[in-house]
């Protein structure tokens, strides 16, 4: 599986998580399972996406938030909060400096399937997250 791939399907998986009660590991064990979840499995990679931001999310939430000009991230989309979280937590937490990457990535995610424009709202925190993070 790409690293697309798995990117496009741990923040379908997170989207998901953000509508249900249930705990985060269910749904990770719903979407293993199911025949009609295959095209959405969960590889090393995307799990550990995923792990990264649920270990992290207080930090996580508290850069985006502070990145946001005169929002709050209850305004922001699922879709956006999604993929601001797993893009946010990857640049912070991931031994690789691949920033450009995962902002490319998430932008490509967030045409796919977010509203026409959002793409430019996300593209333009995680470039305030980057430049915080690398000084860039």
């Amino acid at each position: 599986m790409t690293r697309h791939k798995s990117r496009e399907n741990a923040f379908i998986a997170v989207f998901e998580a953000s509508f249900s009660a249930n705990d985060l590991d269910d749904i990770l064990a719903v979407t293993q399972e199911l025949p009609e979840y295959e095209d959405y499995m969960l590889d090393e990679f995307a799990l550990n996406l995923i792990r990264t931001y649920y270990d992290h999310a207080d930090e996580v939430n508290e850069m985006i938030q502070s990145k946001l000009k005169k929002w709050t991230t209850s305004r922001i989309s699922r879709v956006c909060g999604a993929i601001l979280r797993l893009s946010t937590a990857e640049m912070m937490y991931s031994p690789e400096d691949m920033d450009s990457v995962i902002i490319n990535e998430a932008v490509e995610i967030c045409k796919k399937f977010a509203g026409e424009n959002d793409y430019q709202f996300v593209n333009g925190v995680l470039g305030a997250v980057s430049k915080e993070l690398r000084g860039k």
